[in-house]
Order: structure tokens, then C-alpha cells, then sequence
């Protein structure tokens, strides 16, 4: 994640304000995601925000592929695993309803 981001602000610094914005956000989105789930203890909170954070890694995917293809390609890891901890998020919050 770190060397994609790192990838657009070489290439284009000062220029790179708006999709480095969108990483940062995400990024934000994912240590929200850590509060909700594993400090509030709040499954169901959780799924929406990795569902919002599932769709701000899409988004910073689609806007890297703009600006530097493979900057976009290096996150496809991280939207798979996004993808994996939604599904285990929605089945432990489906299990524990009760």
C-alpha cells in the first residue's frame, strides 16, 4: 500500500494532492474499521464500515489507475483482503446476533 502510494507522489508530487487524499482516507476508514470491530465490540457497525471502506479502496483504486496504472494494480492485494474481512465480519456478526 505504502510503495502504490509512494509510486503517485513521486511521479507527480504537489500534483498528486487528490489521490493521495483518497488513500489517506481509506486508510483512516480501515483504522476506523479496528475501533468499531475490536475496541466497541460492534460486528454489525463494523460490516457497514467495511463496506464503506470496500468502496473507498475501489475508489482509490480506480482513481491510482488515472494517475499511475500500476500504483492501482499493487492495491488489488488490499481490496481482496478488505473483501475476505468483510465476509468474516458478516459471519461472525450473523453468528453472534443473539
Amino acid at each position: 500500500m505504502v510503495v502504490s502510494a509512494w509510486l503517485v507522489w513521486r511521479e507527480y508530487g504537489r500534483g498528486a494532492r487528490f489521490p493521495l487524499f483518497i488513500f489517506y482516507a481509506q486508510l483512516a476508514l480501515n483504522l476506523a474499521w479496528s475501533g468499531i470491530f475490536f475496541g466497541s465490540r460492534m460486528p454489525g457497525m463494523a460490516f457497514i464500515a467495511t463496506v464503506i471502506l470496500w468502496l473507498a479502496v475501489a475508489f482509490n483504486i480506480f482513481i491510482f489507475h488515472i494517475f499511475m496504472p500500476v500504483a492501482a494494480l499493487l492495491l488489488a492485494p488490499y481490496i481482496v483482503w478488505v473483501t475476505f474481512t468483510g465476509y468474516l465480519n458478516f459471519a461472525l456478526w450473523r453468528l453472534n446476533r443473539s
